[in-house]
């Protein structure tokens, strides 16, 4: 990416983080991050479209970071715990930009189909290797690649609740952790 669109894509940012979703006004972003509007519509097709690279841009990082120390724990179980309370409080430490990311994954753009696959795409690589430990070359097995959908699912869930109020941050991390026992248990009587 050049400089341009990480600005743009780091005042977007900060706009959500400030004061989430709909703060996030093109014209403002433009002059924030100090491009013409223009610009903004040449690299994004929308505020979605920006979004969805933030949150990118975010999955890619939590990736680097686990490369390059991976998850410690015993057992898959303690790993996966362990994963999901950390990716759910940093996004407790930013709630209002989390709110507006998932707002941009649910929103159904239809532009954004592509971009959306590819982040849950990345967080399948990203569940798995806090699964198996590392990072491996191995094409997941179907049940692991199941495993991997069904956990985001619920975190993705459990998250739209937390950013609408239904319940805190530690009730994502209980479920998800719960999910996670059941579906390992299931996995090994198969």
């Amino acid at each position: 990416m050049d400089e341009r669109t990480l600005r743009i894509i780091s005042v977007a940012m900060e706009l959500a983080e400030r004061d989430g979703y709909d703060a996030v006004r093109l014209r403002e972003l433009a002059a924030q991050a100090d491009v013409a509007l223009g610009t903004v519509y040449k690299r994004f097709s929308s505020k979605e479209d920006i979004l969805a690279a933030a949150l990118q841009m975010q999955v890619d990082a939590l990736a680097t970071a686990l490369k390059e120390n991976p998850i410690r724990g015993e057992t898959p179980q303690e790993r996966l715990d362990t994963f999901f309370e950390m990716a759910t409080t940093a996004l407790a430490q930013r709630p209002k930009l989390a709110g507006a990311m998932l707002r941009t994954v649910a929103s159904g753009v239809p532009e954004l189909s592509e971009k959306v696959t590819r982040y849950h795409g990345r967080m399948t690589e990203v569940i798995l290797a806090a699964y198996r430990g590392e990072w491996s070359g191995d094409f997941p097995s179907e049940e692991e690649q199941t495993l991997a959908h069904l956990l985001q699912n619920v975190w993705f869930a459990t998250l739209v609740g937390w950013t609408g109020g239904l319940h805190d941050q530690s009730v994502v991390i209980e479920q998800v952790q719960q999910a996670t026992r059941l579906l390992l248990r299931g996995m090994e009587k198969s």
